[in-house]
């Protein structure tokens, strides 16, 4: 399957196709830190999942490939269980007002967590959007996944249910 990144932090193209990469988490990385303000300003840390598989999901609503997922991405916690997976949504450098503007447009009710200046992004090492990171029940990410994914998708749906079987 070929893949092009389109612009310096554009995203995944396909000709049709659906376009993704995935990685094992280098093990000598260790797992970021997350201290994030979700759209209600309250404080979102790793901890905050803990006892789940965390789906965190960093998107803009400039980036088509992040729109094309985001349907299949909210359905994963009713599909496997909302006690055993959630999903974190975390916007890369846009406003609240556009951020809502955007959700609300496109019926998007998953939580977001805000990164104004991208500093979250960096420190998993965002460079492609979406950019996907699977986080085990245990808090240590696992799986890097670059580009669009069918979230509802059986092979997809495997790789979460693996985490849940650690």
């Amino acid at each position: 399957m070929g893949l092009a990144l389109l612009g310096g932090l554009g995203g995944w193209a396909s000709a049709g196709a659906q376009a993704h990469d995935m990685a094992e988490w280098p093990r000598q990385l260790p797992t970021p830190q997350l201290d994030a303000l979700d759209m209600a300003g309250r404080r979102v840390t790793l901890a905050d999942f803990k006892g789940r598989v965390l789906v965190l999901n960093f998107w803009a609503s400039w980036c088509e490939p992040c729109r094309a997922e985001m349907p299949t991405l909210q359905q994963l916690p009713q599909v496997l269980g909302e006690d055993r997976v959630a999903v974190l949504a975390v916007n890369f450098k846009e406003g609240p007002r556009r951020i809502a503007q955007f959700t609300q447009a496109a019926g998007v009710t998953l939580p977001v967590a805000l990164d104004p200046q991208g500093d979250v992004a960096r420190a998993w090492g965002v460079k492609v959007f979406p950019t996907t990171v699977l986080v085990d029940p245990g808090g240590r990410a696992r799986e890097r996944i670059r580009g669009e994914v069918d979230w509802s998708s059986h092979q997809v749906l495997g790789w979460v249910e693996a985490l849940l079987r650690r």
